[in-house]
C-alpha cells in the first residue's frame, strides 16, 4: 500500500507575496508594451492636485524653517551690532571729553604764552577742581595742588578767561580757593577804558552777581566796560580780567556809584585753573581771609 506524501501549505503571507509579485510582473509587462498609458494618465490626473498640495506644504515648511533660521541670524547680528554701537558710543564720549580737555589745555597754554611775566609753576601749573566749597556760605573750590607743589596761601588763581580767586588754605596736596563771587572776597579793580580808568572794589554777592563798589560819583562807567584788577592793595597783580559791567547804579545824593559785574569765568563749568606762583601779596593777611577765618 502506497503512502501519500504530506502536502506543504503556503502561509497567508506567502500567498500575499506571490500575488503582489505576479501583479507587479503583469504591470511591468503592460507598461513596457504601452497598454498602461491610459491608466497611468488617469492616476496622474487624480494624484496631481494632491501632489501640488504636498509640494505647497513642503515649500511652506521650508519657508518657515528658513524664516526661523533668518530670525536667529538677525538676532545674533543685532546683538553684535548693539554691542558695537555701545562700544562706539563710549569711545565717542571719551573722545569728546578728551577733545574738550585738550582745548582747555591749549587755551591755558596760550594764556601762559601771552603772559610770560607770570610764573605758573615752571611755566604751566594746571590744577583740576576736585570739590566744591564745604559750606553754603563759602564760595570756594578745592584743587589738587598743595605745598608739595609749591603752592602758598594768597596766590592768585586764574584761567584763560580771567580771575578765579585766590588760595585760601593749603594742605600737602590740596588747596582751597576762595572765589571772587564770595561775599568775603574783595578785589581792587579798575575799568579798562582809556578815557575812564575808574577804580573800585569788586565783591561777591549772595545769590547774585558781584558788584564793583566805591566808584567815584563823577567817574565815567557804562554797561559793557571791561573790569580788570588794578593792582592796588598788593593782593593781586594788575591787569587780570574780572568781568564786564552789565548795569550801573548811580544816585545823585550818594558819594559813590556802583556797577554790577558779570564774571568772565563760568564757575559752574570750571575744570582747570592756573596758580600764579611768582606773585607775592603784600605782608599781612588779606581782608577776605580775615572775614572767612
Amino acid at each position: 500500500m502506497r503512502r501519500s506524501l504530506p502536502t506543504r501549505r503556503i502561509p497567508g503571507s506567502g500567498w500575499l507575496f506571490l500575488v503582489l509579485a505576479s501583479v507587479s510582473i503583469i504591470l511591468l509587462i503592460l507598461s513596457s508594451t504601452g497598454r498602461m498609458a491610459p491608466i497611468e494618465g488617469a492616476l496622474s490626473a487624480v494624484g496631481k492636485p494632491f501632489l501640488k498640495v504636498f509640494n505647497d506644504v513642503g515649500r511652506q515648511v521650508d519657508n518657515v524653517a528658513s524664516t526661523v533660521r533668518d530670525l536667529s541670524t538677525l538676532r545674533t547680528e543685532n546683538r553684535r551690532l548693539q554691542a558695537l554701537v555701545d562700544t562706539l558710543t563710549i569711545d565717542n564720549a571719551r573722545l569728546a571729553d578728551a577733545q574738550i580737555e585738550n582745548q582747555q589745555m591749549r587755551e591755558l597754554l596760550r594764556f601762559r604764552q601771552l603772559n610770560p611775566f607770570y610764573d605758573f609753576r615752571g611755566g604751566q601749573v594746571i590744577a583740576r577742581v576736585i570739590s566744591r566749597g564745604p559750606t553754603n556760605y563759602l564760595s570756594a573750590l578745592s584743587i589738587d595742588l598743595g605745598t608739595e607743589q609749591g603752592i602758598q596761601a594768597g596766590m592768585p588763581v586764574v584761567t584763560e578767561r580771567g580771575l578765579v580767586g585766590r588760595v585760601l588754605k593749603v594742605g600737602p596736596t590740596t588747596s582751597t580757593v576762595l572765589l571772587i563771587t564770595d561775599p568775603a572776597s574783595g578785589v581792587q579793580a579798575m575799568i579798562k577804558r582809556e578815557n575812564s580808568r575808574a577804580v573800585g572794589v569788586v565783591s561777591g554777592q549772595s545769590g547774585s552777581q558781584p558788584v564793583m563798589d566805591y566808584i567815584a560819583q563823577e567817574a565815567d562807567v557804562a554797561a559793557g566796560d571791561e573790569v580788570i584788577t588794578s593792582g592796588l592793595g598788593g593782593n593781586f597783580p594788575k591787569g587780570l580780567t574780572i568781568g564786564q559791567v552789565v548795569e550801573v547804579k548811580k544816585k545823585d545824593f550818594d558819594m559813590y556809584q556802583q556797577a554790577v559785574v558779570r564774571p568772565t569765568v563760568d564757575f559752574n563749568r570750571l575744570e582747570f585753573v592756573l596758580v600764579i606762583t611768582n606773585f607775592q601779596p603784600l605782608p599781612g593777611q588779606p581782608p577776605e581771609m580775615e572775614s572767612v577765618g
